[in-house]
Formats: structure tokens, C-alpha cells, sequence
């Protein structure tokens, strides 16, 4: 006789990023700030977790602009925080890096809640908040740079950054291109605060371990930032990673497959400096190295 169909079970869906929007982080302008929480289905074991900060030239843009990226990263284990913070046009600078600091201390003061090391988060953000992450990196703690949105005291240090096509340096274009001084600081901003409000003025040995990604035909924000914070990185004896992609545009993740690339260029930074579960300096590499070196040496 024959037997009866067997129906197979269904497949398993995969387990699914928790998305938790409008969280209260903090409190200014008299508004609350709200941020998007990302977590992981499978948290990695060292817990580390990511602080996303959307671009648009600090006067567009919102916290659901790199939903994205918080889905992709969680899936990668990664807790990510997609916060806010308010435009140039509500409040001057530096109320933009005041509400990034805010939601970073509110990761750090909420560490046990939501599930993560609060010496492993890392800050994240593309163009605008690119400029963002690098100037959170380079002012831990900085009284200045704090603010009072909530979360006194927790500490805004970061473990990582991470910097998408970020103005680097805020200064007035010579060919008449985007100028980034007068997005943030207004038309009348002076050499003096253009310093003082650019990241690559905070290079250090202490900066932290820092990825830099940038399209070599970038006509808003010209890749040559991200290849001078590079350099003032590295000659201050910080960790730096630098790719430009050639033929690239701002903004090119835009294009999915491009931004599937990058992710994957951030997520192995992400892996080896905050995570830890990858060699962050390629030890089997460095032992070839030495072998080859010492092969040449006996003259083999």
C-alpha cells in the first residue's frame, strides 16, 4: 500500500530584529529626545552595541534614516540605538553633539536593561553624522560638548567609530561647493569656532579605534576629508581604517548593493575593535611576515 503524504514542516522563520521606536533618551529645548532601540535576536557574547546618527547636513534627516542599518547590524548580534537630535535650524551648535551625548549616556545608564557592555559601544553615522560620531569619539567626557539632556554622569566614551563620508574638517569650499561651516555654524562662523567644531582638530593618541569609508567622486563632501582624518589619526598613533570607493558618489549606500558592501566593511571593523570576536591585528598575517623576513635574512 502506498503511504500517505507527509507534509515537511514549514521552515523556521528566522528570529527578527526587535525594533522598540520612540524611546525617551533624555530631555532639551524643551522637547523630549527620542531614539529607535535595534535588538539583536542573537546578541553576541561580549554584548557590544552601536549608536547610529542619521546625516543631512544637520538640518534634515531622522532617526528612522538608518533603520537599515540597525536591522542589519542586529542581525549581525549588534544592539543598535538610532537616535535623534535637534537641526541646526532649532538650536545652534553644539546642541547637535549635546543630544548625541545624551542618547550615549542614556546607553550607558540603561547598560543593564538593554543587554549590552557599557564599555562596548561604539558610535556610527553617515555624513553629517559622521561629523558626529568623530567628534563624540574625540571629546569623551569633554564638559563643553555634554550638555544636560539626562543621564548625568554615565560617561560618553566610545570603544569605536565609525564615519560614512563625514566632513572631517569644517571649513569654506574653494570651488564654490557644499559649505559645511555655514550648514552647522551659520554664514558668519569664524575660522576660530570652524576649528574648534572639527573633529580633525581632535586627533589623538587616544582616539579611539576609528573606520573611515568615502565614494572618490564625492561632490558634497570631497573624499580628501575622510583622507586627512585618516592621516591626522594616524600620525597621532590612533587606529585608523580608510577605504574610498572609486567611482562613488555621496551618499552611494543609497544604492543597496553598495551599502550592502560597506555594511560588510564596518561590521568586520565593528567585529575586530569592538567586538573582539575577531583578531583585530591579523596575527597570522603578521607571523607570515616575520617568517618571510627571516627566510630572506638567511638568504633561502
Amino acid at each position: 500500500r502506498g503511504r500517505p503524504a507527509v507534509t515537511p514542516p514549514a521552515a523556521a522563520e528566522a528570529p527578527r530584529v526587535a525594533i522598540e521606536r520612540g524611546a525617551e533618551v533624555g530631555a532639551a529645548g524643551g522637547r523630549p529626545l527620542l531614539a529607535d532601540v535595534y535588538r539583536p535576536p542573537e546578541p553576541l557574547a561580549t554584548r557590544p552595541a552601536v549608536l547610529l546618527i542619521h546625516g543631512g547636513a544637520w538640518r534634515t534627516g531622522d532617526r528612522a534614516q538608518l533603520a537599515w542599518y540597525g536591522i542589519m547590524l542586529g542581525r549581525r548580534g549588534y544592539l543598535c540605538v538610532a537616535c535623534e537630535y535637534r537641526l541646526a535650524q532649532e538650536a545652534a551648535w553644539p546642541a547637535q553633539i549635546h543630544d548625541v551625548k545624551t542618547a550615549l549616556r542614556w546607553m550607558r545608564a540603561q547598560a543593564g536593561a538593554l543587554g549590552i557592555d557599557a564599555d562596548r559601544i561604539a558610535a556610527w553615522g553617515h555624513s553629517a553624522g559622521g561629523h558626529l560620531a568623530l567628534f563624540a569619539a574625540g571629546t569623551p567626557n569633554e564638559a563643553a560638548y555634554e550638555g544636560g539632556g539626562g543621564s548625568a554622569g554615565a560617561g560618553t566614551d566610545v570603544a569605536a567609530a565609525v564615519a560614512y563620508y563625514a566632513p572631517a574638517a569644517l571649513e569654506r569650499p574653494a570651488d564654490g561647493g557644499w559649505d559645511s561651516a555655514a550648514a552647522l555654524l551659520g554664514e558668519d562662523a569664524t575660522d576660530e569656532a570652524m576649528r574648534a567644531a572639527s573633529p580633525i582638530g581632535r586627533a589623538g593618541p587616544a582616539f579611539p579605534p576609528t573606520l573611515l569609508i568615502h565614494g572618490a567622486d564625492d561632490g558634497t563632501v570631497p573624499a580628501d576629508q575622510s583622507v586627512r582624518m585618516r592621516g591626522a589619526l594616524a600620525r597621532a598613533g590612533a587606529t585608523a581604517e580608510l577605504h574610498v570607493r572609486a567611482g562613488l558618489p555621496h551618499s552611494f549606500d543609497l544604492d543597496r548593493e553598495c551599502g550592502r558592501e560597506s555594511l560588510a566593511l564596518g561590521a568586520a571593523f565593528l567585529d575586530r575593535y569592538l567586538a573582539g570576536t575577531a583578531p583585530a591585528g591579523a596575527p597570522g598575517a603578521r607571523r607570515r611576515l616575520a617568517e618571510l623576513r627571516a627566510a630572506g635574512e638567511r638568504g633561502a
